[in-house]
């Protein structure tokens, strides 16, 4: 295994827990925008729809990939620009 890939492990961690906080936030923060309860539904909400569920799931998933590719990507590419080398 590459010196760079051993050195991005724990850089690749830590942006995965900021990204998992941070597409959290989000996901909050717009599930209030559309006008939705404070909460999304849990799939075993009894109370919510199959469609609310679903949709809010689905966003959220969304929500989740596209942050993560986003905050990987920011951090692979500053990786490059300080070694000098790729960390994938």
């Amino acid at each position: 295994m590459k010196a760079s890939k051993v050195a991005y492990k724990p850089v690749g961690l830590a942006l995965g827990a900021l990204s998992g906080m941070l597409a959290g936030g989000l996901f909050k923060q717009l599930w209030k925008k559309l006008g939705q309860d404070e909460d999304a539904p849990d799939a075993t909400d009894e109370e919510r729809t199959w469609r609310e569920v679903l949709f809010a799931a689905t966003l959220q998933g969304a929500i989740f990939a596209g942050v993560k590719a986003a905050v990987d990507r920011a951090g692979a590419t500053s990786t490059r620009r300080l070694t000098g080398t790729w960390p994938g």
